[in-house]
């Protein structure tokens, strides 16, 4: 396992965004956790949500005085087809799972686990893919309490993957779920609810200057902000859906002049489907000059394209929250999303944007037009998007929500 580099982060920069009673509250949180030290555990540090969740928390907690580290699990190939596997099946749709399948996830968790050579007072385990280091785990810091954070949508899952998932959760001391209709079936004990958030000072949702946007907007040429722009921003992941999301920006452009689509998404250094499905969507859009499929654009082009963008769709079959649609709508920009997953917590239907259904290629449609035809309501959706966001999807309230369970997880289990 390894370490990744972090950004400096001063919780006082956030004083902007938040009231003096969350920034005391905070304090007094990190007070309680005086000599506690705390480890976040993921499978990747680049191109997911759980990674640029944990590269703004972890130095917060610091910079707050909460001893926090995180660990990145180093892993074969194999294991990360299995763990993709494992995320589709426990989302309703993934391959037979296979015992051979069983055995290299438990190879490479052991193997990881193995690594953990220092003590910390608690652990904190992201998604499926670390949980098979439990026994590690119990015999490096046998007092220490688990958490797990699970940031996927279980609504839907396949018995197979469920029952295998549940045989660690049930062994861990807490759960996180990102909503309450995901705890399901799923055998964990104490399970709480905490709603992801985005980073405002991070360089994908801080405010930029004209010359920055400028310039940025330069380097997306040949897409032209002087005509209508839609944009989708996501993972290259079936569930994300960029063919519906074509098939919706084909049926507007017959009402929109000049309408154009921008398809973004990064590779996930834990899914290994990224590449292939890119190569499909670029496949598919390559006759039409008004279709942008771009990948791995930096973190401020992101932030320019969700900004100067007319309408962000989010079109997924399934997501575990989308916190896209929250950098979206703190950009201003109003969103055209599926209802699923967490983006109705994030979307206030016909006021910061609208809800269709998954598979409601005709009304997404319908709701791009009605956007891009009526200039004060994107503006009036616009103000209230903002204002919503900075209510409930800043990174400060998830961090009081995070501590504050943390402290209670530790009194529980002293």
């Amino acid at each position: 396992m390894h370490a990744p580099s972090l950004p400096d982060r001063s919780i006082e920069a956030y004083e902007a965004v938040i009231d003096v009673d969350r920034l005391e509250r905070l304090r007094s949180l990190a007070s309680r956790l005086d000599g506690v030290r705390i480890l976040h555990v993921n499978s990747t540090a680049t191109g997911g949500g759980v990674a640029e969740l944990l590269r703004s928390i972890v130095p917060v907690c610091v910079d707050l005085g909460v001893d926090t580290d995180w660990l990145v699990m180093d892993a074969e190939d194999d294991f990360y087809e299995v763990t993709k596997a494992m995320h589709n099946g426990l989302q309703g749709e993934g391959p037979a799972f296979t015992d051979e399948m069983k055995a290299t996830y438990r190879r490479e968790t052991d193997r990881n686990g193995a690594e953990l050579d220092e003590a910390y007072d608690l652990v904190v385990v992201h998604d499926p893919q670390p949980l098979g280091m439990l026994d590690r785990i119990e015999e490096t810091m046998a007092d220490a309490p688990v958490v797990w954070r699970c940031h996927i949508d279980l609504t839907d899952p396949d018995d197979a993957y469920l029952s295998f998932v549940s045989d660690y959760t049930k062994r861990v001391d807490h759960a996180i779920f990102s909503r309450s209709a995901y705890v399901g079936e799923m055998d964990v004990p104490e399970p709480s609810v905490i709603s992801p958030s985005i980073d405002p000072l991070a360089e994908k949702n801080r405010s930029l200057d004209p010359d920055a946007i400028a310039t940025e907007r330069d380097r997306l040429d040949p897409l032209s902000f002087d005509r209508p722009v839609v944009a989708q921003v996501s993972r290259f992941d079936p569930w994300k859906d960029q063919f519906g999301t074509l098939e919706a920006y084909r049926r507007a452009s017959e009402e929109i002049d000049g309408l154009q689509l921008a398809l973004c998404g990064g590779m996930a250094g834990d899914d290994p489907e990224g590449l292939e499905l890119y190569e499909r969507v670029a496949g598919e859009a390559v006759d039409d000059p008004d279709v942008h499929v771009l990948t791995d654009l930096t973190d401020r082009a992101v932030n320019v394209l969700q900004t100067e963008a007319d309408v962000v769709v989010q079109k997924s079959i399934r997501e575990g929250f989308g916190l896209v649609v929250s950098e979206a709508l703190w950009k201003r920009t109003p969103v055209v999303g599926s209802d699923v997953g967490g983006i109705p917590l994030q979307i206030v239907d016909g006021q910061t944007g609208y809800l269709v259904a998954a598979d409601d290629v005709a009304g997404a449609a319908d709701r791009l037009v009605s956007l891009l035809e009526d200039d004060e309501r994107r503006t009036a959706f616009g103000e209230r998007a903002r204002d919503h966001v900075r209510e409930r999807f800043l990174l400060p309230r998830q961090l009081e929500e995070l501590l504050s369970t943390f402290v209670s997880v530790l009194e529980t289990h002293s």
